[in-house]
């Protein structure tokens, strides 16, 4: 007689048949052709694009002048490097929390609560008529300031594995042309009256904008676009089966989970955080975050003491130093909108980016440490600009790919603090570099990239299968 399960009327089939119900119904319900999702995955992208831009314009009109603010409230230098680490040590230790909150609460309430908070900071930034006001408004930006980590998560959760190293670079990029354009703007309005208090006020009001901006988002649409992601990623290896089970999961998550996480205790949330994070502390990605600190600390090393070195050895002006790092920011933006025709060239092979584009920067750290002109230092500026861009972004792929985009936030997150580690940790060995040398820092910085090449090369057969698998699913 045969069973229940060859008969179609086993539990098993009866769950099978209840998915295909549910994703044909959704399927219906949401878009009506692939072409439509694609349009609206498309008007999602390109509000995140701004969002990126916003952020970054607004804080980058603030940040410049925030020295000079805190100097002018009679603080000592030494108070306010204090409060400068304050941030970053806040920064530091809040990334992992906050990436893996949006995993939990989902992306659009996380967005909100940081974008608001940190225009809060930065309201009490313009109120701040003495020094421990100003370092009170710090805390909250320095809490929740994590808009570019949340936007990026949801862009994973949006766009295929194929196609997110490009949107990611092209978010990059629009995030630094805002970067590019606020000091502008900000050092205009500090000539101003109260132009300080004035340029605060102003940035907080761009959050402000920015809020309205993403919760005026398509999230119909948001979520029309991961349906049919989830049904466009069937495949027929096992792999392919196991990734849909996990997109399927993360879909209900990110659902059902997110609806429900809002009215969970406190206590609840934290818990289900530390447990995530731990899951991450306890995986194989040790070698991945490795080698983001180790490039980080050499990138940070070459861009330490720039204007002090290039002064020391060529007796350029600090004028010239400001100019050759905005000429290497802009062609970042460059490098971002550059990224999609390397991608295919490489065939979409994130791990041979990776290590290439790491391999090129490690020589040319080297070629600015053994420079014997300021044409060779330009040189060297022009090229690194364009391979540390590519370099963050298929970093970020890579973990996306072995970590498991389900906890993307989380993977973000603690990349955010990897990265914080390496800002701290940078100005002293930089400080002690350069007391044998003004070639030191860097000279460090290239032995730095050479132990992270040999990590990526020792791991090799960890991501080449990652990689193969990745190239099959799409």
């Amino acid at each position: 007689m045969p069973s229940p399960a060859a008969t179609g009327r086993g539990p098993a089939a009866a769950v099978c048949r209840m998915e295909e119900a549910e994703e044909e119904a959704g399927g219906r319900g949401a878009t009506g052709s692939p072409a439509a999702s694609a349009a609206a995955s498309d008007r999602f992208v390109r509000c995140l694009y701004a969002v990126g831009f916003l952020d970054l314009f607004g804080v980058s009109m603030v940040v410049p002048l925030m020295n000079l603010h805190i100097k002018s409230l009679g603080a000592s230098h030494t108070v306010a490097g204090i409060i400068g680490s304050l941030y970053g040590i806040m920064q530091l230790f809040s990334s992992p929390f906050v990436g893996c909150w949006s995993d939990i609460v989902g992306r659009r309430y996380s967005l909100l609560a940081c974008i608001l908070l940190s225009a809060l900071g930065y309201f009490l930034l313009g109120t701040s008529t003495t020094v421990f006001l100003f370092a009170i408004s710090r805390v909250p930006v320095g809490i929740f300031k994590h808009t570019l980590s949340i936007s990026k998560a949801l862009l994973s959760d949006l766009v295929s594995e194929r196609d997110r190293p490009l949107v990611m670079g092209r978010f990059s990029a629009a995030s630094s042309v805002g970067f590019i354009l606020g000091p502008v703007v900000g050092g205009y309005l500090t000539e101003l009256e109260d132009g300080f208090y004035q340029t605060s006020f102003i940035c907080a009001s761009i959050f402000l904008l920015n809020a309205g901006l993403v919760w005026m988002l398509p999230w119909s649409e948001e979520n029309s676009a991961n349906r049919e992601h989830r049904q466009g990623n069937k495949g027929t290896d096992s792999f392919s089966a196991k990734a849909n089970r996990d997109l399927h999961s993360k879909s209900a998550t990110n659902g059902a989970v997110a609806s429900n996480s809002l009215f969970q205790s406190p206590w609840a949330q934290v818990a289900t955080v530390l447990t995530r994070i731990k899951g991450i502390a306890c995986s194989d990605l040790w070698d991945i975050f490795l080698v983001r600190l180790l490039m980080s600390v050499a990138i940070l090393l070459y861009y330490s003491n720039f204007s002090l070195a290039l002064d020391e050895r060529f007796g350029v002006k600090p004028l010239f130093a400001g100019y050759l790092m905005s000429y290497s920011s802009a062609l970042g933006v460059l490098a971002g909108c550059l990224l999609g025709p390397i991608t295919r060239l490489y065939q979409h092979n994130t791990y041979r980016i990776l290590l290439h584009s790491s391999t090129f920067t490690c020589m040319l750290i080297l070629l600015y440490a053994s420079a014997l002109s300021i044409w060779m230092v330009v040189l060297s500026s022009t090229f690194l600009a364009f391979s540390t861009t590519i370099g963050r972004t298929c970093i970020i792929d890579l973990e996306l790919t072995i970590g498991g985009n389900e906890a993307s936030g989380t993977l973000l997150g603690v990349g955010q603090s990897v990265t914080s580690v390496g800002r701290i940790v940078a100005p002293l060995l930089s400080g002690i570099a350069q007391e044998f040398s003004p070639c030191g820092p860097p000279s460090l910085g290239v032995g730095l990239a050479l132990v992270a090449i040999l990590i990526m090369n020792a791991n090799k057969q960890k991501y080449c299968r990652h990689g193969n698998v990745k190239s099959k699913t799409q």
